[in-house]
């Protein structure tokens, strides 16, 4: 048995693939840590460019309705920046929560 160990220690290539595995797993400056963290940073940074291109494509869809329909303009306008006709009055209901 102890001779069977002393064999396996004294191979120079088992050890050498070990030492090198260990330096490269975990004191590299690419070890196994940093790479699951870009791996999250992509994960993360490809879910918000999904959601901006999403919005881009329906901030782009609403820019058009509003440059080719004058009603939709008009009711943009009253619905966001509270316009208002002369010989109206607009209230703004707050919920209380």
């Amino acid at each position: 048995m102890i001779k069977k160990t002393f064999l396996i220690l004294k191979n120079k290539y088992l050890i050498t693939t070990i030492v090198l595995s260990v330096w490269v797993g975990f004191f590299d400056k690419n070890d196994i840590r940093t790479q699951l963290d870009f791996k999250k940073e992509v994960k993360r940074l490809t879910g918000e460019r999904n959601y901006y291109a999403s919005e881009i494509k329906s901030i782009t869809t609403d820019l058009r309705e509003l440059s080719t329909n004058p009603k939709t303009l008009e009711k943009f306008a009253r619905e966001k920046y509270y316009m208002k006709r002369d010989n109206e009055e607009i209230f703004v209901l707050v919920e209380k929560k």
